[in-house]
């Protein structure tokens, strides 16, 4: 059972300047609600009870959000506009905060929340992807896959091959429809990359991976790399891709941000 997500939410927010040197790309409007709640929501509709989120000294907006307002409620009901606490109650899910004091890579970001996990198997969301289904929530997906292979997986999803080097990519053995087998993933290949099955922002894993986050070197960029992780235990213990059912967005890039907002508002009158 996966109980627990981790959100890393501490970056520099730099795709998405200079909006982001005074709002945190997680906060975001998409009609009327920041993106991070889009992230939140599908984590309790997937079953998970507790999110740690990873913050950085500049997110304190994060921890408001998702705190009460006493006087905003209490300026609500004097007022008569009782219907519009439901729009400001928190969600029904425990979240806990921890500061990453230097942006170092998701890898160490995700490192934070060693002692939160604890000896449980644990999703990872990525806030700035959004992705959208109208089957079943994308988490839910990995989940259900989860219980039946007990191996860390990672959501992949076809893309254009000029769009592979700004991605992990996985090497895939085909199981069976949309699942993999992973037999090696690159960070960011500039230069034939294994596959088109891009890494997307969603992950379920054993605790196992801290071990191999403690023991892995700067990779890309300096960074302390999620990817090398995955592909040092994958040696060790199946790893698995599960290709995600859904329409992903990616809201550090002004068209899919554009195009999540038209998709999001022509649902709502839909």
């Amino acid at each position: 059972m996966v109980r627990k997500a981790i959100i890393p939410a501490a970056g520099y927010g730099t795709r998405t300047l200079p909006i982001t040197k005074v709002l945190p790309k997680e906060m975001l409007p998409i009609c009327g609600r920041p993106a991070l709640d889009y992230i939140v929501e599908e984590a309790i509709n997937s079953g998970i009870e507790q999110i740690l989120i990873v913050v950085s000294r500049s997110k304190n907006m994060i921890l408001d959000y998702y705190d009460r307002s006493v006087e905003l409620e209490t300026y609500l009901e004097e007022k008569d506009k009782t219907h519009l606490l439901k729009e400001i109650s928190p969600p029904n899910v425990h979240f806990q905060y921890v500061r990453q004091t230097y942006a170092r890579g998701l890898g160490e970001a995700i490192l934070l929340g060693k002692h939160f996990v604890g000896n449980e198997p644990f999703a990872v969301m990525l806030p700035d992807e959004i992705i959208l289904s109208n089957e079943k929530e994308p988490l839910r997906q990995l989940i259900d896959m989860f219980t039946e292979v007990k191996g860390n997986i990672v959501g992949v999803k076809k893309m254009d091959p000029s769009q592979l080097n700004n991605y992990g990519v996985i090497q895939p053995e085909l199981l069976i429809n949309t699942q993999y087998k992973i037999k090696d993933i690159v960070e960011k290949p500039q230069e034939s990359p294994p596959s088109d099955l891009a890494v997307i922002g969603r992950y379920i894993f054993n605790p196992t991976i801290f071990a191999y986050l403690e023991n892995v070197k700067p990779g890309v960029g300096g960074e302390i790399q999620l990817t090398d992780a995955i592909k040092a235990m994958a040696k060790d213990y199946t790893s698995y891709g599960l290709e995600i059912e859904g329409n992903r967005f990616d809201i550090a890039k002004m068209s899919e941000y554009v195009d999540l907002i038209n998709y999001v508002w022509d649902s709502k009158e839909g």
